[in-house]
């Protein structure tokens, strides 16, 4: 069974840096396109941003200059660095990989559990 793992988030004052991870576990052949959402409560969930199998991205506005996206070479890995972080960045983050080559065949529409990132002083 495929899972996609988060870590990485935590409290951090406004200004700071937080690196998400989100990696990909079980009998994985392959992961096409990876990315970052995040919610908060009574809100719809959000893009934040989003890398292909190569290493093109797409990012939200309100992230473009702050947040950098990546992928380990195994593509199996997506990292999110968060930098200058804003109190209006505080979001449950979620790691979401749209397909995943399986055995078993294709696995559609994986969503990670979530990490909790919260900008305050």
């Amino acid at each position: 069974q495929v899972q996609l793992v988060e870590s990485g988030g935590g409290l951090v004052q406004p200004g700071g840096s937080l690196r998400l991870s989100c990696a990909a576990s079980g009998t994985i052949f392959g992961v096409n396109a990876m990315g970052w959402y995040r919610q908060v409560p009574g809100k719809e969930r959000e893009m934040v941003a989003v890398i292909d199998s190569g290493v093109n991205t797409n990012y939200a506005h309100f992230v473009k200059g702050r947040f950098t996206i990546s992928r380990d070479a195994s593509k199996t890995t997506v990292y999110l660095q968060m930098n200058s972080l804003k109190p209006e960045d505080t979001a449950v983050y979620y790691c979401n990989a749209p397909q995943i080559r399986t055995p078993k065949g294709i696995e559609y529409d994986n969503w990670g559990q979530g990490t909790q990132v919260t900008v305050s002083s």
